[in-house]
């Protein structure tokens, strides 16, 4: 290495249960590194963090860290309990950070650091997390799933954040368009050998494909089919991925027939569609609007949708934390009725919902439990399977039928409560946050189950590469109650944004050089040269930073409106925030023009 690392490990072993989880394994961090830990569910990472953070011993090996070096880990689930707020989470302990360091972070992130820390949201406490561990100064920082829970927008300012950091990080995570932007080395555990390329993660698949093929010509020489056999859990998923690429071209004809039939600003064409298509509609929504909290204190979520879903439609919705998604998935299954407009479902309609809590998942029960009520036998849509093959199916090794779910890791919890529930007939299936905890082959076997899938699926989630992988059609919502339409995926909803953007500022740009251009048209009289006064250059000069801090006292009061319960909890609080927000976007828009105004002037003048 060209610079000495600042934290290494040598000859590196864990025990775990009976046998080595880790042997002989060498780590060495440098001070610029940004690492990608890459390796299967239970294959060690969040363990293999831990000892990376000092937190556990190892059984065997040398650590060695710089002196005065701070190393910060970023749990992939903290312990709040017996802390009243987020705020006092965030700032105890002797390591506490300073205070003002959190509460900077937390304006930027978008957090209200005084909620209760019982009650708050998965993503508040993400959010809440990243405030104490970025304040703490670190030299090191070890990340574990720090995607997780986190909106588009959170997501957004977490890059732009660890780009501009200079310290090293170790960052765990199933984000594929996250780790392509930020890593620049990668760790792969496997089958306890830690490996280590200078590539980013954009690169891991190639090399986990050459390394693979080089075991499998070594093991054909030796004849050695029980060691090719071995591979099967981390090379099947990937080899059906190359074999079917016709998902994606399929993918990109469904898009392309969508897209026909949106109109031109993404609102669906209800009265134009043909006789054929009405008979596949399975929901159908017409000019619909709901609000919450009355008076003042009301807020509109969804204002004048239009949709058709088809059958066979797979539906992205996207947008920030308390946007509306929850709210809309609720209306688009009957679950929650509108103030005005219709929502039609089909009488055949039969969803099958995977929530986020993963509440089905009892400790105490076997993966036997689960899946098939304690016998050996499950009925998968339909067709009766031996609950071994089936566990194969789903990347498990066959002989975990009788563990229990206590001693799962959170990925292949998430991972057996997928197999449970899309061995259900339906013909609709709700995902909230289906991809958290998942890691990478799952992920690719859940994109294969859904594109197999012969429903409608509707998935809410923030992982941008598995949308541009998956669906059909994006809801975007930006919290304004308007719901973007587009045919494609993430990708698409965001070329649509930036687009929407351009167009704004090349519009506004116009009007400012034809006020120039008719200005200079005006003889002057030859006068000393004409400046802003002081007032107005003060504004010129501090009114883009006002609207950035008034972006993110937005997001803050929108990350506390997505608690489901506020209004019913605490309907003085949840008025006092949509007033907030409802203020501070009036805010907004009248600093926008005024910097509009004083822009012109400045072009004006030369």
């Amino acid at each position: 290495m060209s610079t000495p690392p600042v934290l290494s490990y040598e000859d590196l072993g864990l025990i775990q249960g009976t046998g080595w989880l880790f042997r002989d394994i060498n780590l060495h961090v440098g001070p610029r590194d940004r690492l990608a830990l890459i390796g299967r569910n239970g294959a060690g990472k969040t363990t293999m963090l831990r000892l990376i953070a000092g937190d556990i011993e190892a059984d065997r090996g040398r650590r060695t860290i710089q002196p005065g070096i701070r190393c910060v880990m970023l749990a992939q689930d903290p312990d709040f309990k017996g802390f009243e707020t987020l705020g006092d989470w965030a700032l105890a302990g002797e390591d506490a950070p300073p205070a003002h360091e959190v509460a900077a972070i937390a304006d930027q992130i978008g957090i209200d650091l005084s909620r209760e820390a019982a009650t708050a949201s998965g993503g508040e406490r993400r959010r809440a997390a990243i405030c104490r561990a970025l304040a703490s100064d670190p030299d090191v920082l070890l990340l574990d799933e720090p995607t997780n829970h986190l909106d588009l927008a959170a997501i957004d300012w977490l890059e732009s954040w660890l780009g501009r950091f200079t310290g090293a990080f170790v960052v765990i995570s199933h984000d594929r368009t996250f780790l392509e932007r930020l890593t620049k080395q990668t760790l792969w555990l496997d089958r306890g050998n830690l490996r280590r390329q200078e590539i980013g993660f954009g690169g891991y698949e190639a090399w986990m494909e050459q390394v693979y093929a080089e075991e499998a010509r070594a093991a054909d020489k030796l004849d050695a089919k029980l060691k090719i056999e071995a591979h099967w859990l981390e090379r099947g998923v990937t080899a059906r991925r190359k074999r079917n690429q016709g998902r994606l071209s399929k993918l990109w004809e469904m898009r392309a027939q969508r897209a026909a039939m949106l109109g031109p600003q993404g609102t669906a064409q209800l009265k134009a569609v043909s006789d054929d298509s009405k008979t596949k509609s399975v929901i159908v929504a017409d000019r619909v609007f709901k609000t919450f909290g009355e008076g003042e204190a009301a807020r509109t979520i969804i204002k004048d949708f239009s949709l058709r879903v088809q059958r066979g439609d797979r539906i992205g919705i996207v947008g920030a934390n308390g946007a509306g998604k929850t709210t809309l998935i609720r209306l688009l299954t009957g679950e929650l009725q509108p103030d005005s407009g219709t929502i039609t479902l089909a009488k055949t309609l039969d969803g099958v919902i995977i929530d986020q809590q993963r509440k089905l998942m009892s400790p105490e029960k076997r993966v036997r439990d689960v899946l098939a009520e304690g016998g050996d036998w499950i009925d998968v849509r339909g067709v009766r399977k031996h609950i071994q093959g089936y566990l194969k199916d789903f990347l498990f090794d066959p002989g975990l039928v009788e563990a229990r779910v206590g001693t799962l890791s959170g990925g292949e919890r998430s991972r057996l409560l997928l197999a449970r529930e899309f061995a259900r007939a339906s013909n609709l299936l709700v995902l909230d946050e289906p991809t958290n905890d998942l890691d990478l082959e799952t992920l690719d076997l859940l994109q294969e189950v859904i594109s197999d899938y012969d429903g409608t699926v509707l998935i809410v989630s923030h992982d941008r590469d598995f949308l541009d992988r998956t669906v059909t059609v994006t809801l975007g919502l930006d919290g304004s109650g308007v719901v973007d339409v587009v045919a494609g995926g993430y990708a698409d909803w965001e070329a649509k944004r930036k687009q929407r953007t351009a167009d704004w500022v090349k519009s506004n740009r116009s009007k400012a050089d034809a006020a120039a251009a008719a200005a200079a048209a005006i003889p002057k009289p030859v006068t000393q040269k004409v400046k802003l006064s002081y007032k107005d250059q003060r504004d010129y000069d501090t009114l883009p930073e006002r609207i950035e801090a008034i972006e993110a006292a937005i997001a803050r009061d929108e990350a506390a409106l997505s608690d489901p319960g506020l209004y019913t909890r605490d309907p003085a609080k949840f008025a006092a925030l949509t007033k907030a927000i409802d203020k501070a976007r009036e805010e907004k828009d009248t600093a926008e023009m005024r910097w509009l105004d004083l822009a012109e002037q400045v072009e004006a003048m030369g």
